[in-house]
């Protein structure tokens, strides 16, 4: 809402307040102001100017040379190529742009020459001092904007054309449908400042006749038009609104157009209460219905655009059709025109939530439903309506009938609630005597009777102790309410077990350097495609998004691991020459019924810690990662197992992680053919891990040892095995059999090659051997090797490499 400060003058006294000011205590108040700007803030060095002569220029055949009075002891010399300069624009007032001046957008003016002759700024037309054809409409469309006959020379322009004015722009939330009006923010604004505030009772004369003989009005559905008051005005004289009307319709960021057309915006501007002007001839009978529209009828609007109708929207009709969308839009049937002589001005109070539902069903949203949705106070249409004709007799734009017609059937009573200063003050944290609190409602027109908060009918947004208790609170000043405690015991909030493990699993994968990723929960079927997996793989059904934004976000993902591989081609795209990224998702899984996910079940939830890579990690780094993983997480009994099933990893180059010999993961390196459908090359890795049974397998106790006193004993196994033997098998014997003397055993070896038998590997090994209390003999530790070599040698046949 753009409101003028000037005319908040009509109703409080603005005397004093500065700009800045009036931003800062309207926001502390309850009034955010997002903006206060000077209207002319963009304009500086523009004065207007009398022409004195104009003649050609020697050396075109367009451009002029003129002299004008700007208010200075010597005339200024102008070249001009304006069609609508001549010499008989001699005497015409124009604005006039000096040396170094500027205009909106950030034109600048200086003098300079124009084909030879010196020009000492320059002319300027509507268009380039920011305004609309309706602010000016008595100038010309392509060429300098002439002023009327009498505007002061040598004046600055912003004066003269209204723009010397400051503009708060206020955030008005939905609760708050009275402050959409210069009227309710006029209000607010005296409360504030504590200042007087009135409102003149609109005033018209009328100049006879009866209002019942010309037209009738019936509404059929009162539940959705509490109100509906209209009067009548004759002999319209169709015409430019003053300047003084259109200087803060523009100000508000409204355009002018007519006389008639701008005294409703005006309105709707001043009360809050839009308004509706129709051309009585068009009226059936001069008969008014308001009743909810039939199944099959339509209109047009006065945008030009057809509309079908429905019976769940309210309509404004005449005998045989309707002629206006109840507090949307007018019909175009009914539309006022130059040749227009009589008016109906409608000035009604329609359902909030149908006026919604309605705009929406029609894709249209205005200035109108834009308040009637939030509710508006029933009581405002008599004066608006009032005002509007008053407005009339004014500009004489017309004459008003006698007489008004107004069906009523609103709620008469004001809203009461009990008047608690007790609780208030508790709530709040105050210590306001009751007296103290009814001063400061009584600001804003609450009042207080037996015991009772009797609240304005403008306030439909009143309706419990909480809001009262509010609106005291915000005239006191929210900056003056003291700083305190909660009452009670605190209570030390922490983290739960399965928090504590998720952020411990995140700071392992950035420890290992990985950046955390974040994807959305829904996908497109297609990216199951992109994984590999077949047509009929029961993880392809998910669950399905009823009012999706697209198929690309069409149904809840199973698996993290698209949106893994597409952050990975994001970066290998932009040309990052390596990546390894985390993502603990969530995944959705559903109940299946009939082979679809059933829709009356919601899916399970399960969170996978999901790990991608390319550039920078081998696979044994890999793997070495997610080992660091399970041993922060103080996760016992894990191993490793070959997955060659899984299609969208390369089956030679890929594993299973169990604990317990239940599996909880998967990782390896993505399929060549995969990887190729996100524009990856080389080898990528990535990892799946589900949380829950992470979470299930951690030993809440971590045993600590003490630095060993005696030295280590290191020794090295290298074997030859079958290719197919996996090596972490192998070393899960070598620590069975070397017995507690071992400490440690490092995989640091896997050859085939040169050398090496067709069908075979060699496999090296690094043992630490150590006693806690003892230096370890030769004999004890070759002792320890024989148990291991031959351990190897029966389970998979080894043959000890020399």
């Amino acid at each position: 809402m753009k409101l003028p400060l000037s005319w908040l003058s009509d109703y409080t006294d603005m005397n004093g307040i500065t700009p800045k000011e009036y931003d800062a205590k309207l926001t502390m108040s309850g009034s955010k102001v997002e903006e206060v700007y000077y209207l002319g803030a963009e304009i500086d060095n523009v004065v207007t100017g009398k022409i004195l002569e104009v003649v050609d220029h020697p050396d075109s055949d367009h451009l002029k040379i003129c002299q004008l009075d700007v208010g200075k002891e010597e005339p200024v010399q102008i070249v001009t190529g304006a069609p609508n300069v001549t010499p008989a624009s001699v005497g015409e007032i124009c604005p006039v742009c000096l040396h170094k001046s500027t205009l909106p957008g950030g034109v600048k003016i200086t003098k300079g020459k124009l084909r030879g002759v010196p020009s000492n700024g320059m002319m300027c037309s509507f268009q380039e001092l920011g305004l609309s054809h309706g602010c000016v409409p008595y100038a010309c469309e392509n060429g300098i904007l002439f002023l009327p006959a009498g505007t002061p020379v040598g004046e600055d322009i912003k004066k003269v054309l209204g723009l010397d004015d400051w503009v708060s722009d206020f955030e008005i939330t939905s609760n708050r449908p009275d402050c959409l009006s210069v009227i309710g923010l006029a209000r607010e604004t005296a409360a504030t400042f504590d200042r007087p505030f009135s409102v003149k009772t609109p005033e018209v004369k009328g100049v006879g006749g009866d209002i019942n003989k010309y037209m009738s009005v019936e509404v059929k559905d009162t539940d959705l038009c509490p109100r509906y008051t209209a009067r009548i005005v004759k002999n319209i004289k169709i015409e430019p609104s003053p300047a003084w009307m259109r200087e803060r319709l523009h100000a508000c960021g409204v355009r002018p157009i007519n006389n008639i057309v701008d005294i409703t915006n005006y309105v709707m501007l001043e009360y809050g209460q839009p308004m509706h002007a129709f051309d009585y001839k068009c009226l059936s009978d001069g008969r008014i219905v308001v009743r909810r529209a039939r199944n099959g009828e339509s209109i047009q609007t006065l945008d030009g655009v057809d509309h079908d109708l429905s019976d769940k929207m309210l309509a404004i009709c005449d005998n045989d059709k309707p002629v206006a969308v109840a507090g949307v839009m007018g019909g175009a049937n009914s539309e006022i025109m130059d040749d227009t002589k009589t008016v109906v001005f409608e000035s009604a109070n329609f359902h909030g939530a149908t006026v919604r539902i309605t705009a929406k069903a029609l894709g249209m949203r205005t200035e109108a439903s834009g308040r009637f949705e939030k509710g508006l106070d029933p009581r405002m249409t008599l004066d608006a309506v009032n005002r509007a004709c008053e407005l009339v007799e004014q500009l004489g734009a017309g004459e008003v009938i006698d007489g008004i017609i107004d069906v009523d059937n609103s709620d008469p009573n004001h809203k009461r609630l009990p008047f608690e200063p007790d609780k208030m003050n508790a709530l709040l944290g105050l210590e306001l005597s009751a007296e103290e609190q009814v001063k400061l409602l009584e600001k804003l027109d609450f009042k207080i009777e037996n015991n009772e908060v009797v609240v304005p009918f403008f306030r439909t947004d009143i309706n419990r102790m909480c809001d009262v208790a509010e609106e005291v609170a915000r005239m006191y000043g929210y900056d003056k309410i003291p700083t305190t405690l909660y009452a009670g015991e605190m209570v030390q909030g922490e983290f739960t077990p399965s928090q504590q493990a998720e952020r411990a699993a995140a700071l392992v994968c950035r420890e290992a350097g990985f950046d955390e990723s974040m994807s959305h929960s829904f996908i497109s079927p297609k990216f199951y495609d992109m994984i590999g997996w077949d047509e009929n793989d029961p993880r392809r059904i998910s669950t399905t998004i009823l009012n999706p934004l697209g198929e690309d976000f069409s149904v809840m993902r199973t698996t993290v691991l698209p949106s893994m591989l597409d952050n990975l081609a994001h970066n290998h795209a932009h040309r990052n020459p390596t990546a390894s990224l985390y993502e603990l998702g969530t995944i959705y899984t559903p109940t299946v019924k009939d082979g679809k996910a059933d829709p009356d079940v919601l899916p399970h939830e399960e969170k996978i810690l999901t790990l991608g890579s390319y550039g920078r990690l081998s696979f044994f780094q890999f793997k070495g990662a997610i080992e660091a993983l399970l041993r922060e997480l103080n996760i016992k009994g894990a191993s490793f197992a070959p997955e060659k099933s899984n299609p969208s990893y390369h089956p030679g180059r890929c594993a299973k992680v169990l604990i317990d010999g239940k599996e909880v993961g998967v990782f390896g390196t993505i399929y060549p053919t995969v990887a190729a459908r996100y524009g990856l090359s080389g080898e990528v890795l990535a990892a799946e891990l589900q949380m829950d049974a992470l979470l299930a397998a951690i030993d809440p106790e971590k045993l600590y040892h003490p630095l060993p006193k005696f030295p280590a004993s290191t020794r090295d196994i290298a074997v030859l095995v079958d290719d197919a033997v996996p090596a972490a098998s192998m070393q899960a014997t070598v620590e069975k059999a070397a017995g507690k003397l071992l400490e440690s055993v490092k995989l640091f070896d896997v050859y085939k090659g040169k050398g090496i038998p067709e069908g075979k590997k060699s496999v090296a090994y690094s043992l630490s051997l150590r006693a806690p209390d003892r230096t370890l003999t030769d004999e004890e530790c070759d002792k320890a090797m024989r148990a291991a070599i031959s351990a190897l040698e029966t389970e998979f046949g080894a043959q000890l490499r020399g």
